[in-house]
Parts: structure tokens; sequence; C-alpha cells
């Protein structure tokens, strides 16, 4: 099952997607996280891993690859990307950080002043999660940037699901009506996970969101506040975050 997390800056995406990579990795699965947010770099540090080289790297880098995407934009045929399906094993292991069957990988950073835009990340994403063959023991989870942009970019199309992190600002419930507007229009179903959500900011929003799609509430927790600012990997026995990976399992069994 393939499963993208989104929402606004700030939100938890990440902290969503370590943790529940924890969880769905001691339950047995094998998990591919795949960072696609280019100005993230702690994702990996969350998940007690290195930084993996860039994967734009395997196509000889952003420049390389740009020129591939404007020869698939002016052909009358879509350029393919990739020349077979893949699974998670047939990943090029300079591009993956790996521990145990949790397995990292980074779609490309911005690394140098000036270096351009991230288009390319979000176009390579889309056809690499699209090429992923996944077994009945495999999840993949996508951690995308901050907004919106990736559902300009379609990366939505290779995935089951999504998760929308939702915390409690005007922001992001305003979010979250636009995401569901499009991932309506992407035929994806979506569901919301509240995160720092307590008292009379956990009624407002469930007033705004519709309930019967809300996998859980994450309340604050003070060890992963204290292991984000260290950089430590994340460590947390969540009951709240168990029931999500158990609802995401059971989903992916029908």
């Amino acid at each position: 099952m393939k499963i993208l997390i989104c929402g606004k800056g700030g939100c938890g995406k990440s902290t969503l997607t370590a943790l529940l990579a924890q969880v769905l990795s001691g339950n047995g699965y094998n998990v591919l996280v795949v960072d696609n947010d280019e100005s993230n770099f702690g994702l990996h540090r969350q998940l007690g891993l290195e930084l993996p080289e860039d994967f734009l790297n395997y196509f000889g880098g952003k420049k390389d690859f740009v020129e591939r995407m404007k020869a698939s934009f002016s052909s009358s045929e879509e350029v393919k990307f990739f020349d077979k399906r893949w699974e998670i094993a047939d990943i090029p292991g300079e591009y993956v950080s790996k521990n145990d069957n949790i397995s990292l990988m980074a779609v490309g950073k911005i690394h140098n002043f000036g270096e351009g835009c991230a288009c390319p990340m979000g176009v390579l994403s889309k056809h690499l999660i699209k090429n992923i063959d996944i077994g009945n023991n495999d999840f993949v989870l996508v951690d995308t940037e901050a907004g919106i942009e990736h559902f300009g970019r379609g990366v939505e199309e290779g995935c089951d699901a999504l998760l929308m992190v939702i915390d409690p600002s005007y922001e992001s419930i305003h979010l979250s009506e636009k995401i569901s507007s499009l991932a309506e229009t992407a035929g994806k179903d979506l569901y919301y996970v509240l995160n720092r959500v307590e008292g009379e900011s956990k009624t407002i929003i469930y007033e705004k969101v519709p309930e019967d799609r809300i996998l859980a509430t994450l309340p604050v927790m003070e060890s992963i506040f204290k292991a984000g600012l260290l950089g430590n990997k994340f460590s947390v026995d969540s009951s709240d975050v168990k029931s999500i990976a158990t609802f995401l399992t059971e989903r992916k069994e029908r």
C-alpha cells in the first residue's frame, strides 16, 4: 500500500511519517519511506538513518533530468524515465539508507543558492511512486513538501490513500478544505490525523472536518519534541499511532 502524507508546513508530516514507519516495521512490514520534501533535512534523523544520496543523481543530476523533462513535454509520446518496473529491493543501494526493514529514499534536495526550482523533484516523485510494485508485506510512505504543489505535479497518482495532518491553526483547517477537493478530483481516499490538538481546539476542528475521516488525535508528546530538538531517532509507544497503522493494515488487506 502506498500512502502519501501531506499538510501545511510545521504540522507534523515528518513526525507522523517516522512514527508510522516504525510501528509498521515493528509489525513485520517492509516500509519504504520516500522523502519528497526538498527542504527537509531532518526526516532521516527521526528514523535513525543516514541521509541517502539524492535519487535525482541516478538520472545524472538535476540538469540532465530537466533535459529529460523537456523532451517529455515536447514529445507526442510520453517519455519513460524507467525502463522496467521496480520492487523495493530493486532500488539501487546507493540511493537507499536502510535499517532492518525500513528503507529511506530522498528524491532530491535544494543544496545550493540559485540552483533552480524543485520541479524536477516533483516530476521524478510522480514517476518513481507509480513505477514501484509492492508486495503483500510492503508499505510505501511518501512524506511531501508543505502545501499542495504535489497535487499539481500529480504525485498522488501512484498512491492508494492520503493522510493529511492537521494542527490547531486556521491555515490548517482552511487547507484541509482545498486538499479534500483535490483528493476527490484525483479519486483518492483522504483521511485526517490531528496533531497537537487538545481541549477547545479539538472541538473547533471537529466542527470543521468530517469526523468519520479522522483516524486519530495525537497529543503533545514531550519525548518527541525533545528528540526532534536534539536530532535523535523518534521512539514512542503511542496507542494513537498504532491505531492508524491498524486501520491502514486492515484497509490494505481488503
